[in-house]
């Protein structure tokens, strides 16, 4: 296997155990919700006025699959819709207290796994992170162009 093939597998493998480690807690925290309703949730939580279109982007999903999680999250009473004056056409969410509960205990778990894994962030040089998050940029980037090939929507950052 060369460098590159490598550096791919390594790069899934640590997602991988990443998803695997944290999956646990974060079931047992938010048994309630799917993962991907707790990633809706936390989109929300995190954007101004966000709409279907603007979930769809951020989550990387469709629009129609948004639709349905929205409308799960809005019967389990942890996000509402609301319309601008304005605008009566578009339709955005926002949470609602329980949803804002949810919100915090996702952030309190990514928080605990920030902690736990900083042992070996410490030893990592500014010099490494800048090389580290140049490739990530310049992948990220490699990928939007392929995206955008296939007619894949990206969305803004």
């Amino acid at each position: 296997m060369n460098k590159k093939e490598q550096t791919t597998t390594e790069f899934r493998g640590l997602f991988n155990k990443l998803a695997w480690l944290n999956k646990q807690k974060m079931e047992e925290a938010l048994k309630e919700y799917k993962p991907s309703e707790v990633h809706c949730i936390e989109s929300i939580g995190k954007s101004v006025d966000p709409n279907v279109t603007k979930l769809a982007e951020s989550l990387y999903m469709t629009r129609g699959a948004i639709s349905k999680i929205t409308k799960k999250l809005i019967k389990k009473d942890v996000i509402e819709s609301y319309q601008k004056p304005k605008n009566k056409k578009e339709i955005y969410f926002k949470l609602t207290e329980q949803g804002k509960k949810v919100f915090t205990i996702h952030e309190k778990l990514h928080e605990e796994f920030r902690e736990r894994d900083k042992v070996v962030f410490e030893h990592v040089t500014e010099a490494q992170f800048d090389d580290m998050l140049r490739f990530i940029e310049k992948y990220s980037q490699h990928l939007d162009e392929e995206m955008k090939k296939q007619g894949i929507d990206i969305p803004s950052e």
